[in-house]
């Protein structure tokens, strides 16, 4: 790019390797790495009182038409801060460790989960959902996307905004299109910045190159750094200076985001990354902090320092000099150039100790003061937001049918009611997937789905779960129309006999499973059971599953539960407890959809005869055996 031209020709031609910085930079953050001598005291109070005096006369002018998710600078502190912290999430995608987050690190696990536990996120497929619809351009951008399926969010004024920066990108197409362009042209060197935030530098005279480290844990290379803080510095730079050309949006959300990659401009971090940069005494200033008067060594990112080598040529002239007149009557003069040969090979070895200083002392501390930046983690979350939008508005585009934002509502119960749902996994694949209606809402929160197996039970379940994860991510569901209440659990049991735990058989480990969901469900839970009480006697289960059925259906947890037994059915039925659905079945074909009723057909003999296990299957397999 333009900017990175202009970085290598800076540092050929010995002036600062990055253009101006900005005009207004933060003292805090520098006192918090080091802070500054004594002697800047007073120009640190009168930098903040004017910054102050600024911000105070801007806002006088804006007055109240600036929305609630605006972003504004904090002098103090050298950070950005939105006033609806809901935009945000606890932590950002960036790692401040040494080793970069991948892109499915937010995985939930069995002790780190939010909305969905380990179990039901396996369970639901969410990492097929995941590849489904990504269609995200830059890493960060493929992580925040994840994030939103496998922790989504529960604030239901976060996704209707959400919502509406969605909205805007499908009635601007020109917004759109230079949103699509700003992040294809940032996503080409992306990678550069994790070159610089988490590479290790092994010395030597060469250096590798970044693009063969794509892909890999570790980010080791060749050489002291100077390429990858080139590039991931120049990155950053353009990635700021790009976004302020970009139009302001109309939606808070979008507009949110924006204005957080222009507010970035601003920080002492990107100071530090813009360049130049001052080192004394082991403490980084910027152009603005450092004193006009004061000669302070300037950080070059170059092995070839031009100064020690134009000492070092001057040096070696003055000796040639010095030979060739002064000992030239003794014809000694040849002396010089033995001298010259012998200090010829010395100079790669100073300049390689110089380079791993530069390394030790420069580089790499301000590769841990960058990482450690909450104000460019915002940045770079920004950036993958806007990128998210963007995947999520291709995704849409690219399903056949029709797609819907879901109206998102506010309550105390979880509701979900959709018409015309199709399965997001299958709905490119199988363009002739039967679609169903959901209808989970305060007076249908108890479902109870009857049916043979491979009637399309399991597939309407997790159609049911995976369209509330596309609305809880605020993206759009294959559907005619829909609208959701955000859980704040999902749960999905299903038989899990490879998981039992140690004197523990079937029965009790699944009893166990339902009681932990039982106990962690809300009214703004849904869950979905795959049978009950499995492993009992009849008489046993009927009583166990009934009063379990009950106790969810009391809590006000929306329920699902899939069952072959027919006959809690009709004893819940009686109590007027609970909503039936049933396979359809056409010539003896289930239709794989669902309409009310309860199903009392196990359709076991058709099942069994198709997968070659029926009676007759048996009987002729043991005649052949006595033949």
């Amino acid at each position: 790019m333009a900017a990175r031209c202009v970085v290598l020709l800076c540092i050929v031609e010995n002036c600062d390797f990055r253009r101006a910085s900005c005009d207004h930079h933060d003292f805090a953050c520098h006192a918090a790495h080091g802070g500054l001598d004594q002697r800047f005291q007073k120009a640190r109070s009168w930098f903040l009182l004017s910054s102050i005096q600024h911000k105070v006369a801007k806002s006088a002018k804006v007055g109240n038409t600036e929305s609630t998710h605006v972003i504004t600078t904090r002098t103090m502190n050298d950070t950005t801060q939105d006033t609806a912290a809901s935009v945000w999430r606890e932590s950002f995608i960036l790692s401040s460790g040494k080793n970069p987050s991948g892109i499915r690190d937010t995985r939930p696990t069995a002790d780190n989960y939010g909305v969905l536990d380990a179990k039901t996120f396996a369970a639901v497929e969410v990492d097929a959902l995941f590849d489904e619809i990504n269609q995200a351009q830059t890493l960060t951008g493929q992580s925040i996307l994840y994030r939103s399926l496998a922790r989504p969010v529960t604030d239901a004024a976060l996704l209707q905004s959400k919502q509406e920066a969605l909205r805007e990108l499908e009635s601007n197409p020109d917004l759109l299109k230079v949103l699509e362009q700003y992040i294809k042209r940032i996503a080409i060197d992306e990678a550069s910045l994790h070159h610089l935030l988490y590479g290790e530098f092994a010395g030597g005279l060469t250096t590798d190159d970044p693009r063969d480290k794509t892909g890999k844990d570790k980010l080791e290379f060749g050489g002291y750094g100077y390429r990858q803080f080139i590039d991931g510095t120049g990155f950053v730079v353009d990635l700021v200076e790009e976004a302020e050309a970009l139009p302001m949006p109309e939606s808070d959300y979008l507009r949110t985001l924006v204005q957080t990659l222009r507010d970035f401009a601003r920080s002492r971090t990107y100071a530090l990354m813009h360049g130049p940069i001052y080192v004394s005494q082991g403490k980084f200033m910027t152009r603005e902090e450092k004193p006009r008067y004061l000669l302070i060594q300037r950080f070059r990112p170059s092995m070839f320092k031009w100064p020690f080598i134009s000492f070092f040529l001057a040096f070696v002239a003055g000796l040639l000099l010095f030979f060739q007149n002064t000992l030239n009557e003794l014809v000694a003069s040849y002396v010089g150039y033995g001298l010259l040969i012998l200090v010829v090979p010395i100079i790669p070895i100073i300049l390689q100790a110089i380079s791993a200083s530069d390394r030790d002392s420069v580089i790499y501390p301000l590769q841990r003061l960058f990482r450690q930046s909450p104000e460019l983690a915002r940045t770079i979350e920004a950036m993958g937001m806007i990128d998210e939008l963007l995947a999520l508005h291709r995704h849409a585009r690219s399903i056949p049918g029709e797609s819907v934002l879901p109206e998102i509502d506010m309550d105390g119960r979880h509701t979900l009611v959709v018409s015309g749902a199709r399965n997001p996994l299958l709905v490119r694949t199988r363009p002739d997937y039967v679609s169903n209606d959901i209808v989970l809402d305060n007076d249908k929160h108890l479902l109870i789905v009857t049916g043979p197996n491979s009637g399309g039970k399991t597939a309407y379940c997790k159609t049911v779960v995976q369209i509330q994860l596309l609305a809880q991510a605020g993206a759009y569901v294959p559907a005619v129309q829909a609208r959701a209440v955000p859980a704040e659990h999902i749960f999905y049991q299903i038989p899990d006999p490879g998981q039992l735990e140690e004197g523990m058989g079937r029965f009790a480990h699944e009893l166990k499973q339902t009681r932990e969901i039982f106990f962690n469900s809300t009214p703004r839970s849904l869950v979905v059971l795959d049978e009950l009480a499995e492993g009992t006697t009849f008489e046993e289960k009927m009583t166990l599953s009934e009063y379990v059925l009950k106790g969810f259906h009391q809590l006000g947890a929306t329920t699902i539960l899939v069952t072959h037994n027919h006959e809690l059915c009709e004893r819940l039925q009686q109590e007027n407890i609970g909503n039936y659905l049933q396979v359809e079945f056409v010539s003896e074909k289930p239709s794989h959809r669902l309409i009310p009723g309860i199903s009392r057909i196990s359709h076991a003999d058709r099942i069994a005869s198709a997968i070659g296990f029926s009676k007759e299957d048996v009987a002729s397999h043991l005649a052949s055996l006595q033949e």
